[in-house]
């Protein structure tokens, strides 16, 4: 089955293959048959498989988009009695805490500039002052702005201190390569649509199986609880609530897809096609939100032009009739839009991209001048 190629350069969803589209269409069957419980046992193996965490981890699914992994794993993870501190240097930073305001889940949020790049040692101190912390929760990669927090050093600092870390890996996992017998936080949580290169409608949570009995009493949702949904699909090899099917199907041909890539084929492709997407917007005068070290290569924030025939809208509907789908800012110290290169892109589809945007400056009239 082949469909008109659309290059989307949101950060998800995400490019798909004409193969995964061609999984969405299957025979009918009722999700209740052990047929299509088989298919969603291989599903939760693999997905604990693309992190390296088969001894050790399981998974839970969702039908639900990535926000429902993300109240999961806070609701089920964080004790009654206990506080939850949140990240928060960009808009999903926000988001977790949010959810856990909305339960009455007590927050302590580190709470800095979007965009700027979380300092272990005030992390520290928050930790060795509040001793009701039980949970960590922080975003990997950051697509408010591109950044990637450094996870490894934020799970030993909150170890050190008996905290259990809640990782939100949405546009990182099945990009970023991740292995959770290194890391050794708690959870892990992504969906479908992103880095795995999916259909949108489900959700995920990665998480270490000796949690399940200390988690049992944490229940806050009837939806997105982890132990009632965990232990329900192994009690009958059903989900407790109707999934969307064909999207489950889709999701098997992508990770199918995934591993015949490979991790390293994957995040070469990934980082390759960024760098090309950096050095070509950097040579039509854009610049950056955040320095060269600090960028996931998988998102780009840029600078907005400083120029009165630039207009975010008008650029977007150029580049849209066109085929290609660039994404807003999101609340960032500077104004900016957003790129990134998730999804089955390649060097070609990154190229021509750079054409037609180059197309647009030029039609529009626009030089970026670059600041003295």
């Amino acid at each position: 089955m082949q469909v008109e190629r659309k290059i989307l350069l949101n950060p998800g969803p995400a490019t798909t293959t004409d193969s995964v589209k061609g999984a969405l269409v299957v025979e009918d069957i009722c999700p209740r048959e052990q047929e299509f419980g088989a298919v969603l046992e291989d599903i939760k193996h693999d997905l604990v498989k693309v992190v390296h965490g088969e001894e050790h981890y399981t998974s839970a699914i969702f039908a639900a988009s990535g926000t429902g992994a993300m109240e999961a794993a806070i609701t089920s993870a964080v004790p009654k009695d206990k506080k939850l501190l949140v990240i928060e240097n960009g808009a999903y930073g926000k988001r977790m805490i949010q959810i856990a305001n909305t339960y009455s889940i007590e927050v302590i949020a580190y709470q800095i500039p979007y965009g700027d790049y979380p300092d272990l040692e005030d992390i520290r101190k928050i930790l060795e002052t509040e001793k009701a912390i039980s949970h960590l929760a922080v975003v990997h990669h950051e697509t408010t702005t591109g950044i990637l927090n450094p996870i490894k050093e934020i799970t030993g600092l909150a170890h050190a201190y008996d905290v259990e870390v809640i990782i939100d890996a949405m546009s990182s996992y099945a990009g970023i390569p991740i292995n959770m017998k290194e890391l050794d936080a708690e959870y892990l949580l992504s969906s479908s649509n992103k880095c795995i290169q999916g259909m949108a409608g489900l959700s995920f949570v990665v998480f270490k199986k000796a949690l399940l009995e200390k988690i049992k009493d944490n229940r806050r949702s009837y939806y997105f609880d982890i132990y009632s949904q965990y232990t329900g699909f192994e009690n009958t090899g059903q989900m407790q609530f109707t999934p969307p099917v064909q999207v489950v199907y889709a999701l098997k041909q992508a990770i199918k897809e995934y591993f015949n890539e490979g991790e390293k084929g994957r995040w070469e492709r990934y980082s390759e096609n960024w760098s090309m997407l950096y050095s070509g917007l950097q040579s039509l005068g854009f610049r950056f939100l955040l320095p060269y070290e600090q960028q996931s290569k998988i998102l780009l924030a840029i600078i907005e032009p400083d120029h009165a025939n630039y207009d975010f809208n008008q650029m977007h509907d150029f580049l849209y009739e066109r085929g290609y789908t660039i994404y807003p800012g999101k609340g960032a110290k500077e104004s900016t839009f957003r790129l990134s290169v998730l999804g089955d892109l390649h060097k070609k589809d990154v190229e021509n991209f750079l054409n037609e945007l180059k197309n647009y400056l030029n039609t529009a009239k626009i030089i970026i001048e670059q600041p003295d």
